[in-house]
């Protein structure tokens, strides 16, 4: 997988609501209302993941998820990045 260039990153990142670009991945934060509701959105994102053989680095604290995204093997962001934060909003709305 291609690592893709800043100009491709930025002009992806204007369909994701809430992405940022920042020292060579795509990342976002979520809050939920309580721990439970945070760890459930979790776990479907890790079947998620899982089924993508493509996984974040990502931390939780209580209500707040916060994903970061890039493609190590590359060395930066790749469209894998992008697949797998598209289907992160999916997850989180569904609509």
């Amino acid at each position: 997988m291609e690592k893709l260039s800043e100009r491709t990153i930025e002009e992806r990142l204007e369909k994701l609501e809430g992405w940022e670009y920042v020292n060579g991945a795509i990342e976002t934060s979520f809050e939920f209302t309580n721990f439970k509701e945070a760890f459930s959105v979790m776990t479907l994102i890790a079947f998620e993941c899982e089924a993508q053989n493509h996984h974040p680095d990502w931390s939780n604290i209580y209500n707040s998820l916060n994903i970061r995204l890039n493609t190590h093997d590359a060395g930066g962001v790749t469209e894998k990045d992008f697949e797998l934060a598209h289907a992160i909003e999916r997850i989180i709305d569904p609509e």
